[in-house]
């Protein structure tokens, strides 16, 4: 593989690996520094990133006025 696939592959792994902070900082989770951390920390155990994503997609957020 060349170098460009191999910047693109890992740009790929880093999105997925930090899904959850995606997610929380999208949907504005009232805890999204937390899940921040806890996916750097224990996201690299498969059970840690579903747990940590769990969290993130099923918070309670509250509803913005428009």
């Amino acid at each position: 593989m060349d170098s460009t696939t191999n910047i693109i592959l890992l740009l790929l792994i880093l999105i997925l690996y930090m899904l959850p902070t995606l997610l929380a900082f999208s949907r504005e989770h009232p805890r999204r520094g937390a899940i921040g951390v806890a996916n750097i920390l224990i996201g690299w155990t498969l059970i840690g990133w579903v747990v940590v994503f769990l969290w993130a997609a099923l918070g309670h957020v509250e509803e913005q006025p428009v």
